[in-house]
């Protein structure tokens, strides 16, 4: 009879209560499972607690009672296919947040001029050697004709040779042999003695609307184009460290840059000052620019060294940065006129007739918030100052980086460095008969970092790639040119000035800003932390209707809750032993056989 009620009252629908079914109590509980029953049963009943309790939508349903199998298959495909999109979609923020953290946009005011140092500005003349020094044309083609020494020439000769060919057109040495493998600091010298000097190349300027002599502004600089005249570039103490060799031609100049540098900008705290160093300009116009008057004799002109485009090369870089001539220029050849509207270059040619070349040169700067300066380098792509230190420059530019870089490569691949790259006292100077070498070793070095991706760690000594990315604030001047026809030889006459001026090659060089303020872009943080949280807790919250909460309260299941309920079973378990052994006769069932 009780086993006919029994299977009637199994077969009863459970109670319902607002919608929600209402578990009957058959059988032993989970928490008596857990008690009682062996550490499978155990952790069953441990499963069914937390599926009861949950605050995670749809896994109640998973061991509630009297519920269909199909039920159940149905809510466990739910929640997996809910858990599948959920963590892939978590996966695609977490990549999102990984690879792109960072935004460059604009600034939200604009930048005026008077907050970064005018352009520091490189001049080279494309004439190499004062023919009164060596007549580099006559000297070729004997050693040409000769094709191998000895040469019908001096040893005076020989030696301006080997020196002046390395900062002439590469090709010019397949036609005869010249020079040794290595050389000393003495080239520099050989260099600097031959080609035309400031007072021979650079006339007058005017500073501020003063005219005045250009050499305490223009200070001499030995690039890989030989011997050139800087403006507004830091001294050789500031710019370079005390592991750079004490033979290595410096910038040599009073003028210290003691109240600005390239990441924090001038001292704001100092009194704006016209003579602060770097120097700085308050307004936009020629008047408020700089001049410069620049020639070059028509008998020291020499085609065969440079080519027949015969003028000046142009770089205008940060005053912390050193001019690379064989990369970053513009040229401004002879009989041509140039203006710009931020930079304004004017050729003026005698007894001739030509274009007139507009130049317009603006600032750009990059900027980086300081909320992005505890992420890794690699990921805002750019390094601030304290981060990146090189062995021979003291300010950190991506240009720098990629100077000192070539260096280290030159250094590997050729035993030897080009004389204007720089070095320590133990790096041995390339010759002449290295001139290949050096020269390949820039284009082998780019092939090699875009073959492996390698990087090359702060104080690495080998280098088979640099990382150099940009400096965290970085300034650059674009030039855009244009031209126009020039006609000095009728201005001339016109003013029956035309046998009053010697048979020379005149240049005006004008610079200056061509707005009182500029757009400014910046560095900021994209995607951070928190945003990466917050889009992790959305997505949780539409898929799995959980929170930080549920996964605490999981964890809370699997590590607290779990100790204490198996250190309540072993308690229990010992205190039953001691109470069987002090009642002899009496057997206390298993909780196993209970359920059983």
């Amino acid at each position: 009879m009780n086993d006919r009620k029994h299977s009637r009252k199994d077969l009863e629908p459970p109670l319902e209560t607002d919608g929600q079914s209402v578990e009957l109590s058959h059988g032993p509980h989970a928490n008596e499972r857990f008690k009682y029953g062996k550490y499978v049963k155990g952790a069953m009943g441990l499963f069914e607690e937390y599926c009861r309790s949950s605050t995670v939508h749809g896994v109640r349903y998973f061991t509630e009672k009297k519920r269909h199998w199909m039920e159940r298959v149905w809510w466990m495909l739910a929640i997996a296919l809910a858990l599948f999109y959920c963590g892939y979609s978590i996966q695609n923020v977490y990549i999102k947040w990984d690879q792109s953290p960072v935004i460059v946009s604009f600034a939200e005011k604009s930048t005026p001029i008077w907050e970064i140092p005018f352009p520091a500005v490189t001049i080279c003349p494309e004439t190499k050697a004062d023919t009164s020094q060596l007549n580099f044309t006559d000297v070729f083609h004997k050693m040409k004709s000769a094709g191998k020494p000895p040469y019908n020439i001096t040893d005076k000769e020989d030696e301006l040779m080997a020196a002046v060919i390395q900062i002439c057109d590469s090709y010019l040495t397949g036609y005869f042999e010249v020079g040794a493998n290595f050389t000393d600091s003495s080239i520099t010298d050989l260099l600097r003695d031959t080609a035309p000097s400031s007072n021979d190349t650079l006339f007058v300027c005017k500073i501020r609307d003063i005219y005045e002599d250009c050499q305490p502004y223009f200070h001499e600089i030995m690039t890989e184009d030989g011997l050139c005249f800087t403006f507004n570039t830091l001294n050789g103490s500031e710019l370079f460290t005390e592991d750079l060799s004490p033979d290595y031609t410096r910038i040599d100049h009073n003028m210290s840059a003691n109240f600005w540098n390239l990441e924090d900008g001038y001292d704001s705290s100092v009194e704006i000052d016209s003579q602060t160093y770097p120097y700085r300009i308050f307004g936009s116009g020629a008047q408020d620019g700089i001049f410069v008057l620049m020639h070059l004799l028509k008998e020291h002109l020499e085609y065969m060294c440079r080519g027949a485009v015969q003028g000046f090369k142009i770089s205008l870089h940060t005053p912390g940065e050193i001019p690379q001539m064989s990369k970053h220029y513009f040229r401004v050849p002879l009989l041509q006129e140039v203006f710009s509207m931020s930079i304004l270059i004017q050729n003026l040619i005698f007894k001739t007739m030509n274009d007139k070349v507009l130049v317009s040169v603006k600032p750009n700067m990059i900027t980086t918030s300081e909320g992005l300066r505890h992420y890794e380098p690699n990921r805002r792509q750019c390094y601030f100052a304290s981060e990146r230190k090189l062995r021979f420059l003291k300010v950190y530019t991506q240009r720098n980086c990629e100077l000192e870089c070539l260096a280290n490569f030159t250094l590997k691949a050729c035993g030897c460095v080009k004389f204007s790259m720089p070095r320590d006292k133990d790096t041995p100077i390339c010759g002449a008969a290295k001139m290949n070498c050096y020269l390949k070793a820039g284009s082998n070095l780019l092939k090699e970092q875009f073959a492996k991706r390698l990087t090359l760690e702060p104080g690495a000594e080998s280098v088979t790639g640099c990382n150099c990315l940009p400096a965290c604030t970085s300034i650059t001047y674009d030039a855009e040119i244009s031209q126009a026809p020039f006609d000095w030889k009728s201005l001339t006459i016109a003013y029956k000035l035309d046998k009053d001026f010697p048979d020379v090659h005149s240049s005006q060089l004008w610079i200056y800003f061509k707005e009182n303020q500029f757009i400014t872009s910046k560095r900021s943080e994209l995607f951070g932390p928190t945003d990466f949280l917050a889009s992790c807790g959305g997505l949780l919250g539409l898929f799995m209707g959980a929170s930080f909460l549920s996964i605490v309260e999981l964890l809370y299941f699997l590590s607290l809750r779990l100790w204490c309920n198996l250190r309540s079973r072993m308690h229990r378990k010992r205190k039953n032993k001691i109470d069987d052994s002090a009642i002899p006769g009496i057997v206390r069932p298993n909780g196993d056989d209970k359920e059983e």
